[in-house]
């Protein structure tokens, strides 16, 4: 059975208690969002998982599926500053991280703030770019910085990176590589919208009711954001899921069919998605569900299977999880989402 130990964390949080629970907060965000993006509420909860385990997030879906709405939308509801990059292939890396320019008043050369300086940054289309423009997000990824002109700068806190990118169009691009795709946190898929959504959404452009991300207000102030993302790392994590982690990511590296398997830096985010997905459920605890509920969109992409295709990957990875034994120490009841 999952005891939690976190007694000392429970009287760090009493004295500094929030004004309601965050949880409540948080799915009152969810709410907002859902009202912009109809139907897709599990995606919206996964965004914002990764968004407080302080990753980022690669949007991989069709066009005009609602990509840039859903980045837009968290924005305005969390009151960060909000920045666009459209990648296109003529693009240079001081387009993206900024660069020094001549300030003739001053006759010195100033550093010119680039569109990354902001606390939720869109790639749109990341992968029409040059690998040499891409390489440019990989400090600013993990390191949360850049490096212009042999200085370094320290990137707006919290800061997250949100990209895109069409898996159907690869005329003209440029994939990403291992190195920057281990670097997001999770890749979701928005999916088109159910009929009943796609009445609903046309019915309010037809009668102008439509609500779109500059109308949201925000719910939560930076200050507070913060904090939960401090909370976040507090949750108590079993020690037995901490081994079950460990033979998960294990058994992919030696899996036949996969020629990649995941880095540690995947078992980190792991982790750190797992804390956050408690954490909006309102538990200071991780179950084996969160780990489940997480393991698809922060793993799968990080793998390569012998073979071209995702469907071998995520059936690999499905198999692994589900033939990888949970400790004795965990109670059953506890395993429900394993076996969807």
């Amino acid at each position: 059975m999952i005891v939690p130990k976190f007694e000392g964390l429970q009287g760090r949080a009493e004295a500094q208690s929030w004004p309601e629970p965050p949880q409540v907060l948080l799915q009152r965000l969810i709410h907002r969002v859902d009202q912009v993006l109809l139907g897709k509420r599990e995606t919206v909860t996964q965004l914002l998982t990764a968004m407080l385990a302080g990753g980022h997030v690669l949007l991989e879906d069709v066009p005009g599926v609602g990509k840039t709405m859903l980045a837009g939308a968290f924005a305005r509801v969390l009151g960060g500053e909000f920045k666009r990059i459209q990648f296109t292939s003529d693009m240079l890396p001081a387009d993206v991280i900024g660069g020094a320019v001549w300030d003739s008043r001053i006759s010195e050369l100033v550093y010119r703030p680039g569109p990354i300086m902001a606390n939720i940054v869109l790639a749109d289309e990341i992968n029409r770019t040059s690998p040499r423009t891409q390489s440019a997000l990989l400090e600013a990824m993990e390191e949360r910085r850049i490096s212009v002109e042999g200085e370094t700068r320290k990137l707006p806190e919290p800061f997250v990176l949100i990209a895109t990118q069409n898996p159907l169009s690869y005329e003209g691009t440029n994939t990403l590589p291992e190195a920057q795709l281990d670097r997001f946190m999770m890749r979701l898929s928005i999916g088109y919208p159910s009929m009943e959504n796609e009445a609903k959404m046309l019915e309010q452009y037809a009668s102008g009711s439509r609500l779109e991300p500059h109308q949201l207000r925000p719910v939560l102030m930076l200050e507070e954001w913060l904090r939960m993302q401090r909370e976040v790392r507090q949750a108590h994590v079993h020690p037995g899921l901490l081994e079950y982690m460990a033979k998960v990511t294990d058994a992919t590296r030696r899996a036949p069919e996969l020629e990649l398997g995941l880095s540690p830096r995947a078992g980190r985010d792991w982790l750190r998605a797992a804390q956050a997905r408690a954490y909006v459920e309102g538990r200071r605890y991780v179950l084996p569900d969160d780990l489940f509920a997480t393991g698809e969109t922060v793993l799968a992409h990080r793998l390569n299977g012998v073979s071209a295709g995702g469907r071998q990957v995520s059936e690999a990875l499905t198999r692994i999880m589900r033939s990888t034994p949970l400790p004795a120490s965990i109670a059953p009841g506890q395993i429900a989402g394993r076996q969807k």
